[in-house]
């Protein structure tokens, strides 16, 4: 009877932090970030931007829409707050 009761207070145990790891790692996963570069290249929907540390791809259609090119050009030094999704960054507002 008290090998029962310990895994149960066991399997509670992991049950809950899983919870708590799955929670956090959402929330982690969806929060906001800016980060400051310049744009190395531009397509349709998007642009790469280059932080000095790292190459980000952005995904600028919230913004923008199917018009990036038209209000953005390589060389252009852009500050983005953006959104980490599916392997992408989601810019939510774009600023120089």
């Amino acid at each position: 009877m008290k090998t029962i009761k310990q895994l149960t207070i066991v399997g509670v145990t992991f049950f809950f932090l899983g919870i708590a790891i799955s929670t956090n790692s959402i929330a982690s996963s969806s929060q906001d970030t800016t980060v400051t570069g310049a744009v190395e290249q531009v397509w349709e929907d998007g642009f790469r931007l280059n932080t000095g540390e790292r190459t980000i791809r952005v995904d600028s259609w919230n913004v923008y829409g199917d018009n990036t090119p038209d209000n953005v050009a390589v060389g252009d030094r852009l500050t983005i707050t953006r959104e980490f999704d599916d392997g992408e960054f989601n810019a939510d507002s774009i600023s120089d």
